[in-house]
């Protein structure tokens, strides 16, 4: 399994209600675990970033292609 730097998300609750997340320059890598075994979410930048802008403007989701 690779290596990955992992960033506690700011907006943690008490314990370990988090996301964890780790960032390439081809990836978006996400878990909730700070520990091993994990799962891991890989997911492209331009789709991370199509979830944020919907999560912070409460728009619906649109699909995003590799293509």
């Amino acid at each position: 399994m690779p290596t990955y730097s992992w960033q506690k998300s700011s907006y943690c609750q008490e314990g370990e209600a988090c996301v964890h997340i780790s960032a390439t320059p081809a990836a978006i890598h996400l878990t909730d675990r700070a520990t091993p075994p994990r799962p891991v979410l890989t997911t492209s930048p331009a789709a991370f970033a199509a979830l944020l802008r919907a999560v912070k403007t409460h728009a619906p989701l649109i699909p995003v292609t590799g293509r």
